[in-house]
């Protein structure tokens, strides 16, 4: 009868431990995680790159000062600073496509398409 009471025990202990970890992943962990993500979208920041403040302006970053912790938007021909805190999302300057270049067909591989376009 005494061995049923330690492992209820055991198994009591170890629900606790479970929650215990599982707690710290979602208190903790996620919390972290999203901080690095933001500090790492705050150091990318770049001119041109087209962002929405978390007060719900959209606008183009004409420069960043990372010493003042400020940032100058571009809203229309309104150029407005803001703190960096307050950028809520940033979507990256849209890369302008490079024109693609078909490899032209070398002299012989011309003449031979000539030839057998003729048969």
């Amino acid at each position: 009868m005494f061995a049923a009471g330690a492992s209820n025990m055991y198994m009591t202990v170890g629900l606790i431990i479970i929650m215990v970890v599982m707690m710290y992943f979602s208190m903790v962990r996620g919390p972290k995680k999203q901080q690095e993500k933001r500090k790492e979208m705050m150091n990318g920041l770049h001119k041109g790159d087209t962002i929405v403040t978390v007060g719900g302006l959209y606008g183009v970053i004409d420069s960043v000062d990372p010493k003042k912790g400020t940032v100058v938007l571009d809203s229309n021909g309104v150029f407005l600073t803001f703190s960096i805190q307050a950028i809520g999302h940033v979507n990256k300057a849209a890369e302008q496509p490079k024109a693609e270049k078909k490899p032209e067909a070398k002299p012989a591989e011309k003449a031979a398409d000539e030839t057998s376009d003729e048969k």
